[in-house]
């Protein structure tokens, strides 16, 4: 009898479970910062909402309601400088990570066709080549390719502000990586779901910038053509647990994803859709969660520098990248060792050798007691 099954590489984060043991063995608790998971409680408004919406007999839309298309764009608008989004170029998904994986095969690519991600990167990008037959290609510039490989060039994935290294691609960077891909007829996906976590320069609430994203007219250039803008409220809203997400931006592309998804039962449950619509409306609970997150970044910070990490890039996001100087997991082992569980770099690509990502989504208590173990 024929083997089933994908041939897809065993999930990563498997291999930590040593690690975790160990970890868990520390008189004073283990404190997990490896994946990143959000801990504090979802806010009231949402709860409220998704409530109010729970008698919901009837088919939801793959779409998305007409309310919940409207709200995405009027946040785009109020929050991400993208005037005059066409909610029929919108669309829920079921989580992000859903939507990285199946975009390829949603898009029709297959044997031939390059999927391009970042140098470091989320692994799903791979496996999203994978599952559709492409074959995934990491990048950071286009140019960076040989010239046969860029001619097959059909998808190139951006991620800023990124994960895991918490860079973020300036107005310049992102219209460059646009016009490149555009050249190429191919399509730029820019994953965007720390957006609204950016620190120092990229900090509105402290003087900074916002973080531009794909859409921005000035790098859009004018035209939507080609491009899609992926967000999660998973992270700016503690709702991973509601798997609530939505992509934008090309209509003709949007048009054809939605009846893709149609065909396929891909559809984000009406409850869920009310509580994101009532998310997307509330700005105060947006600015509480990252001020949260700030605090625990300016303990959490020092306290590593003091472990011995040189933290690199981190602008933006829920992580803090850092190496010691030596192979990833000497560096995990290390941090067992006090009780604390971190990301491996080398989950990222072979370019995240040496380095750990270590998540600032831990209770204040568990942040504190990172804090004093590693100081």
């Amino acid at each position: 009898m024929r083997e089933f099954g994908l041939q897809l590489p065993d999930y990563p984060w498997n291999a930590m479970q040593p690690f975790a043991l160990k970890a868990s063995r520390h008189p004073g608790g283990v404190v997990n910062l490896s994946i990143g998971t959000p801990v504090d409680p979802t806010p009231e408004v949402v709860q409220e909402a998704l409530k109010a919406a729970a008698d919901a007999p009837g088919y939801p839309t793959t779409h998305g309601t007409p309310a919940l298309r409207e709200a995405i764009a009027a946040w785009y608008d109020r929050r991400r400088g993208v005037p005059d989004l066409d909610p029929e170029a919108i669309m829920p998904t079921v989580g992000s990570k859903e939507l990285v994986a199946w975009l390829p095969l949603l898009l029709g690519l297959g044997a031939g066709d390059v999927v391009v991600r970042p140098r470091v990167a989320y692994p799903t990008y791979d496996i999203g080549a994978q599952l559709a037959g492409a074959r995934p290609v990491a990048a950071d510039d286009l140019d960076e390719l040989d010239p046969d490989v860029r001619a097959k060039v059909r998808l190139v994935w951006v991620n800023s502000p990124a994960n895991p290294t918490g860079s973020v691609r300036g107005q310049d960077s992102l219209r460059r990586i646009v016009e490149q891909a555009r050249q190429l007829g191919a399509v730029v996906a820019s994953d965007e779901c720390y957006a609204e976590l950016g620190w120092g320069p990229w900090d509105p609430a402290r003087g900074g910038e916002t973080v531009p994203g794909v859409l921005d007219p000035k790098v859009a250039q004018g035209s939507h053509e080609g491009l899609l803008s992926v967000y999660s409220l998973s992270k700016q809203s503690n709702l991973a647990g509601y798997r609530a997400a939505f992509v934008a931006g090309d209509e003709a592309l949007m048009a054809n994803l939605v009846n893709s998804r149609k065909h396929a039962g891909m559809i984000v449950p009406y409850p869920v859709q009310a509580a994101m619509a009532a998310a997307l409306a509330d700005d105060a609970h947006v600015q509480a969660q990252k001020d949260l997150y700030r605090a625990r970044r300016e303990r959490l910070l020092p306290a590593l520098e003091k472990f011995g990490l040189q933290i690199r890039d981190s602008e933006a996001g829920l992580y803090l990248w850092g190496t010691a100087g030596e192979d990833t997991w000497a560096t995990v082992d290390r941090f067992a060792e006090q009780g604390i569980v971190v990301g491996p770099g080398v989950f990222y690509g072979e370019h995240g050798q040496g380095f750990v990502r270590v998540a600032l989504t831990g209770t204040d208590e568990r942040i504190d007691a990172a804090a004093e173990r590693l100081g």
